[in-house]
């Protein structure tokens, strides 16, 4: 049996395009074997010899343009976009809910607390304006009102442009009341929403609580803090399309030519995971905490940096988080203690040299007092999970 000859146009930098092979790949394994050719370059988009190169049974792309659609046309490929953007004419597009995103945002924010809204996104970007629609519907429907910052994107990120967008970000960030939870359309716009609040000496989260969307992992772990996303389900999609892709290579035209795939949810980073305090002394001992805990700190340091009195401070924490400063910053102690026993193989003397505990025996004990759990049992449950 001859296996149909698939052209998937994919650019591997992008992770989400990633994702998508993955979940074509698991269709191809689990119903029909194609003879997959990936290109990696996308220049099936701008050269129609690429086409015309082999009898193509179908094709699925990422990076579609008007005379890739036209060339599928003349030739009679079945073509299938995964593109986010305005559909074409008669081609099948499978494409993530954006106002499910933006719904997402706004309630992981209102799980929080906050009373302060604010979205950053592109007026000319037509899966910006749906994710900024949802946002703002969400919230209208909780009796919240959203302040929108929206300028045209101009389709590739320059430093000139970024440093502009940062400068006139901060200005509208230091207009908003705070606390303040701002969402940004993707995760490239929330970076600049952190770099314009830390410019203007914003504390981020307690002050400024950035979420993105799309969360690409890598730029979402090198922002400082680590940046919160909204994770569409990019694997899904890929599936769907093998799935739609397949179906017209048995001679099925779908009726539903524009699929929307729900997100997966919210990736909770240290940018917004935070309870929205109006309070500056709470606000900086968080921040001092969240940043310096690891390092073995005192509850008077943090109280020297929260400029309030011990009894002051510990009468706030109470009120607002029903634990005191010290109770916080094991809390923070424990969290990279499951993190580091989740993600790496570091022996446990390491693990308690990076979270501040100068006796691995005291980590343990600890650790076991607040989670119920050994570090080391903790790690065998959580690995043998990963393993699954």
């Amino acid at each position: 049996m001859i296996r149909p000859q698939v052209l998937l146009v994919f650019l591997t930098r992008f992770e989400e395009s990633m994702a998508m092979l993955k979940g074509i790949a698991h269709y191809e394994r689990t119903h029909q074997l194609w003879a997959a050719f990936h290109d990696d370059q996308a220049r099936a988009e701008s050269d129609p010899r690429w086409l015309q190169s082999k009898p193509w049974n179908g094709v699925i792309s990422r990076h579609t343009t008007p005379g890739l659609v036209q060339m599928c046309k003349k030739l009679k490929i079945p073509l299938v976009d995964v593109n986010d953007t305005s559909p074409y004419p008669g081609v099948p597009k499978i494409r993530p809910d954006n106002v499910s995103i933006g719904h997402l945002g706004a309630e992981h924010f209102l799980e929080r607390g906050h009373q302060n809204f604010g979205f950053a996104g592109f007026s000319n970007d037509g899966w910006s304006c749906e994710r900024r629609d949802g946002f703002v519907e969400a919230l209208r429907l909780a009796g919240r009102q959203c302040e929108v910052y929206d300028v045209n994107y101009p389709g590739d990120l320059t430093p000139v442009w970024d440093v502009e967008q940062i400068s006139s970000l901060a200005e509208w960030l230091q207009r908003l009341p705070k606390p303040v939870g701002v969402m940004a359309c993707f995760d490239l716009r929330a970076q600049q929403l952190i770099t314009a609040a830390q410019a203007s000496n914003l504390l981020v989260p307690e002050e400024v609580a950035v979420l993105g969307a799309n969360n690409d992992p890598i730029r979402c772990e090198l922002s400082y803090p680590p940046l919160s996303s909204v994770a569409p389900n990019a694997f899904q999609s890929g599936y769907r399309a093998a799935e739609v892709l397949a179906g017209m290579i048995a001679g099925h035209h779908p009726t539903d030519l524009d699929q929307r795939i729900e997100p997966l949810g919210v990736v909770t980073r240290p940018s917004s995971d935070v309870l929205a305090i109006d309070d500056r002394n709470v606000a900086r001992a968080l921040s001092y905490i969240r940043e310096k805990a690891c390092q073995g700190i005192t509850v008077e340091q943090v109280v020297t940096h929260a400029h309030a009195s011990r009894s002051q401070l510990e009468k706030k924490f109470r009120h607002y988080l029903g634990r005191s400063p010290q109770a916080e910053i094991r809390r923070v102690q424990v969290a990279k203690i499951r993190q580091l026993l989740f993600e790496t193989d570091f022996p446990l003397k390491r693990i308690a040299e990076l979270t501040g505990f100068e006796y691995v025996e005291y980590m343990c004990v600890l650790f076991k007092r607040l989670t119920g759990d050994s570090p080391g049992n903790y790690r065998r449950k959580t690995q043998s999970k990963v393993a699954q």
